[in-house]
């Protein structure tokens, strides 16, 4: 009974509800950085894919720069390092904002990598019936190199999910934030807290793997 005292302590109604609106703000933070970050890597992918002269060569330098920062950085530059030139931001805006930087960059270089995975010939056969670059590019390649990006696409969405807990460093109130609180205020119950933590990213995260995964079967 002893061994089952700290986890009935831990998981009473309240502490779930704590947890669940911390794990609510993960979602949200999560699912509006999904979304900006796959409008704005899907430019920054498509626009380095047509080669533009000036504009994909300057892409390609922000892309691989942010890509080879860890990402903690980038939310404490958000956050702490913005402010002094006036870019002012409440910590659930710094989360955002740092989390589809990032995760803009990332995408981006999957979709560019998905648009060169179709043959050259069939922008060159499409060119010469009568479609132009951006009628060629909508209709006949972006479809075909959807269908090979979006397995990898949610895998980056999975990691992204999970990277929503390192905003805990500016007091994001999310569900490993919230945790910590709970098990600050129950003393030593630190095990049961990261079970009920690791058990939500989990459902989530599995969820997320499998249709990657049914994804993937699709493509083979």
């Amino acid at each position: 009974m002893d061994v089952l005292a700290p986890f009935m302590e831990v998981y009473k109604l309240d502490n779930v509800k704590f947890l669940l609106e911390g794990f609510g703000v993960t979602l949200k933070v999560a699912a509006i950085s999904i979304v900006l970050s796959f409008l704005i890597g899907g430019l920054i992918g498509t626009l380095r894919y047509a080669r533009i002269p000036v504009v994909s060569p300057f892409l390609a330098v922000v892309v691989e720069t942010i890509r080879n920062l860890p990402l903690l950085l980038i939310i404490f530059f958000a956050y702490f390092a913005l402010p002094e030139i006036g870019i002012e931001m409440e910590i659930t805006t710094a989360a955002i904002a740092a989390l589809t930087v990032f995760e803009s960059a990332m995408l981006s270089e999957i979709i560019r990598s998905g648009l060169n995975s179709i043959e050259k010939g069939q922008m060159e056969a499409a060119r010469a019936s009568g479609l132009n670059y951006i009628q060629t590019l909508r209709y006949i390649i972006m479809p075909q190199a959807l269908r090979r990006m979006v397995p990898p696409i949610v895998s980056q969405f999975i990691s992204l999910l999970k990277d929503t807990s390192l905003a805990v460093v500016i007091a994001l109130p999310d569900l490993l934030h919230n945790g910590q609180i709970i098990y600050a205020q129950k003393g030593s119950y630190v095990i049961p807290v990261f079970i009920m933590v690791a058990f939500m990213y989990f459902i989530v995260n599995y969820a997320l793997s499998l249709v990657a995964r049914r994804l993937e079967l699709k493509q083979t």
